[in-house]
C-alpha cells in the first residue's frame, strides 16, 4: 500500500527555469507572495502576478527614463556635452539609435528586475527594493537636469 501511494506523490519542489511563461506574463498564474518557508530562508522566490505598486514604480521608471533621454538632448543643444562615451557614439551616429537603445536597455533592465524581484541581494535588502532606488536616483538626476536647463537658459 505505502509503495503505490509513494508511486503516486509528485515532488514538486524542482528548479525553475530562468525564462519561464509564467514570468513572462504569457501564462496568468495566481500566486503572488512567498509561498514556503525555504525561499524565505535566502532562496529566490518567484511569482506568477506582481503587486500595483510594483508596477507602477516600473512605469515611473520608464517615464522618467525618457524625460532623461529629451532633457539629455536639451542639454546637448544648450551647449552641453554627454560625459557616457557610449552614449555620445549612439547620439552622434543618430538621435533615433540614442533614444531606442535607451529605452531598450531600460526595459529589458526592468524586465529582469521585476522577474527577480523577490531574490536577496544583502541580508534583508531584495531586488524590489533597488527598483524604489533607482526611481528615486532617476528622480534626483531629473531634477539636476532641469536645473542644468534653468542655468543654460539665464545665460
Amino acid at each position: 500500500m505505502t509503495v503505490a501511494f509513494e508511486a503516486r506523490v509528485q515532488d514538486r519542489r524542482q528548479g525553475v527555469p530562468f525564462f519561464c511563461a509564467y514570468h513572462l506574463g504569457l501564462r496568468p498564474g495566481r500566486r503572488m507572495g512567498e509561498r514556503r518557508i525555504e525561499t524565505k530562508s535566502g532562496r529566490a522566490a518567484y511569482v506568477d502576478r506582481y503587486a500595483n505598486h510594483l508596477m507602477f514604480c516600473v512605469i515611473g521608471i520608464m517615464f522618467l527614463s525618457v524625460c532623461d533621454a529629451v532633457f539629455t538632448l536639451k542639454i546637448l543643444g544648450s551647449g552641453g556635452e554627454e560625459l557616457n562615451w557610449f552614449m555620445l557614439v549612439l547620439i552622434e551616429d543618430s538621435v533615433e539609435k540614442f533614444i531606442v537603445f535607451k529605452m531598450a536597455l531600460t526595459g529589458l533592465a526592468l524586465i529582469m528586475l521585476v522577474i527577480h524581484q523577490n531574490v536577496r541581494i544583502f541580508h534583508r535588502m531584495r531586488v524590489r527594493h533597488l527598483k524604489y532606488i533607482i526611481l528615486m536616483g532617476y528622480g534626483t538626476l531629473i531634477g539636476y537636469e532641469l536645473y542644468l536647463l534653468e542655468l543654460a537658459s539665464s545665460l
